[in-house]
């Protein structure tokens, strides 16, 4: 047996386990459509409403591609920031503190705000957002809402972001 189909199957059982034990249904994983990333001015919004719908000023979580292969990626914290058409538009977390390798991260080009711990992070660790990468998502890649960021912090981000972008 591949170690491939033994993941699957692992993850099949536990998504059906949990689904049995909650009562709930499972259904298949969102798409892991792969866009590029946005380029250009975002019109930031802030308007979350917790709908089931990712929206702007929520922090969503969903498949983000890496950068250096796009074909690979992780299912990990997005902050919504506004839409394109009809994608999200947002700027994916983490819980590394990056604050210790900043030199390294600043000579690729990476640019991260520390913007504290929150109901998206099940274990309320410290979150960073990544200021220099506008993802693009399609809201059928949003696997489940996390939490609704606070106006002020999403004002101290979209500042940084703005300063961070040049616009």
């Amino acid at each position: 047996m591949t170690t491939t189909s033994r993941w699957t199957r692992v993850r099949r059982a536990l998504r059906d386990g949990v689904a049995r034990l909650t009562g709930t249904t499972s259904g298949p994983a969102p798409a892991r459509a792969t866009l590029p990333d946005h380029r250009g001015t975002v019109r930031l919004q802030y308007a979350p409403a917790l709908d089931g719908d990712g929206d702007p000023g929520e922090i969503v979580w969903a498949w983000v591609p890496f950068e250096d292969d796009p074909s690979q990626g992780k299912d990990r914290p997005v902050l919504v920031i506004g839409r394109d058409a009809d994608d999200l538009l947002g700027l994916m977390l983490t819980s590394k503190d990056h604050s210790r390798d900043a030199a390294a991260e600043a000579r690729r080009g990476r640019v991260w705000m520390d913007i504290g711990a929150g109901a998206w992070d099940s274990r309320r660790r410290p979150s960073e957002v990544r200021l220099d990468r506008v993802l693009r998502l399609r809201p059928s890649a949003v696997r489940r809402e996390g939490a609704i960021v606070d106006r002020a912090l999403f004002d101290e981000v979209a500042t940084e972001l703005r300063r961070t972008q040049g616009w």
